[in-house]
């Protein structure tokens, strides 16, 4: 357990925008886990709310990544709303853009309402870009 809240603590940048990071351990090493984590962030963060002109990382809207031993990724992440018209699509989105991680074996994206998405789930980023502080 604390070598994973020790990988945990290097990347997270993931965590700081609210999502549980889990890694699979000893298989990855240290440096692998925080390259795969930062191209992970810029992948998802290619994923735009079409309603919204803020990518859906910055909106916390990825409640959840875990990533194992085997480079399988399963995602957590919720809508802004569940009625949202591209609730079908936008988790095809998220897969599609994490896919393109070098090395990532396999994704399954998750749809999750609980918690319910807020406005308090955005990043600072996020809230100055809509102007909502």
């Amino acid at each position: 357990m604390g070598e994973e809240n020790e990988n945990i603590e290097q990347v997270g940048e993931v965590a700081k925008r609210g999502a549980e990071l889990a890694i699979g351990k000893g298989a990855l090493s240290e440096e692998e886990i925080a390259r795969v984590t930062a191209d992970l962030i810029a992948a998802i963060k290619t994923v735009y709310d079409p309603e919204i002109p803020v990518d859906v990382y910055e909106l916390g809207l990825i409640y959840k990544v875990d990533l194992d031993d085997e480079r399988n990724l399963v995602i957590d992440m919720t809508l802004t709303a569940p009625g949202c018209p591209v609730a079908g699509e936008m988790p095809i989105w998220v897969e599609n853009a994490a896919r393109s991680v070098e090395g990532i074996q396999d994704v399954e994206v998750r749809m999750v309402f609980d918690p319910p998405w807020t406005a308090d789930c955005m990043s600072e980023e996020a809230q100055v870009a809509l102007n909502w502080w």
